[in-house]
């Protein structure tokens, strides 16, 4: 299986995932995702972009609120399988790219939307100064990544040392890949490249809790601690645990 095909099959798993954590921890960050674009969203006649657009979860709220919305994935496989969603809504354009080369004009957009992407890349201070660069004066930037020691990335780097990920793999029987994060950052890191990149942070926000093995043998008894401790957790001293940290932020 190809590298391309991994990030299709593991993008069609995580929101029907059999396993109640793994599915609340994508679909969460989904609509927590969805409800900041209804949230921010400011000109309708405008234009959005969604990079790292993947199965592209983000282009129906998109393309209803926007006049215009461009999708960018560097997957040339995610792109071919977003092709249902641009032809069911002809306001969406497919690009099959890499957003730090993308030759897009300066200002081209009001809102873009880059959820779970700065991660995956090498240099994730070229790609926010990139973003900035397009956006309308005052435009909004929303952003998603992992937090660098949170539970489900530290037990991530763990499951997938040889041996233990066939063991994970026969727990949730289901596909389980390394998601490829080669540049996770800590709340610092990225408020240091959104400041010297020229944006003003208007919101942050930490979710997403892992516990190993309760995720994994306690079902829905054991999501229900989860989601208890997190919010007992967030805000917090320990909200380094939380596995994914967003913001919102302004040109």
């Amino acid at each position: 299986m190809t590298r391309e095909s991994v990030q299709v099959s593991l993008q069609d798993t995580w929101y029907s995932s059999r396993n109640p954590t793994r599915r609340w921890l994508h679909c969460a960050r989904r609509d927590f995702i969805i409800s900041k674009i209804r949230h921010w969203a400011r000109a309708s006649s405008g234009a959005a972009l969604d990079v790292g657009c993947g199965s592209g979860v983000y282009l129906p709220t998109l393309a209803e609120l926007y006049a215009a919305v461009v999708a960018v994935d560097a997957n040339e496989s995610l792109v071919r399988n977003a092709v249902p969603l641009a032809q069911k809504y002809p306001n969406v354009r497919l690009v099959a790219g890499d957003i730090s080369r993308s030759g897009f004009a300066d200002g081209a957009f009001d809102l873009i939307v880059c959820s779970e992407v700065v991660e995956h890349v090498a240099d994730p201070a070229k790609v926010i100064t990139e973003l900035h660069r397009l956006l309308k004066p005052h435009g909004l930037l929303i952003l998603s990544t992992p937090q660098s020691w949170s539970t489900l990335e530290v037990t991530q780097r763990i499951g997938f040392m040889p041996g233990v990920i066939d063991i994970v793999r026969l727990i949730y029987k289901e596909p389980v890949f390394d998601a490829g994060h080669i540049s996770l950052m800590h709340e610092r890191q990225v408020t240091q490249h959104l400041d010297e990149a020229g944006f003003h942070i208007r919101e942050r926000f930490k979710a997403g809790l892992y516990l190993p093995l309760v995720a994994e043998f306690l079902g829905q008894r054991g999501l229900r601690l989860e989601r208890w401790l997190e919010g007992r957790i967030r805000g917090g001293a320990l909200d380094w645990l939380l596995w994914t940290q967003y913001y919102v932020a302004e040109k």
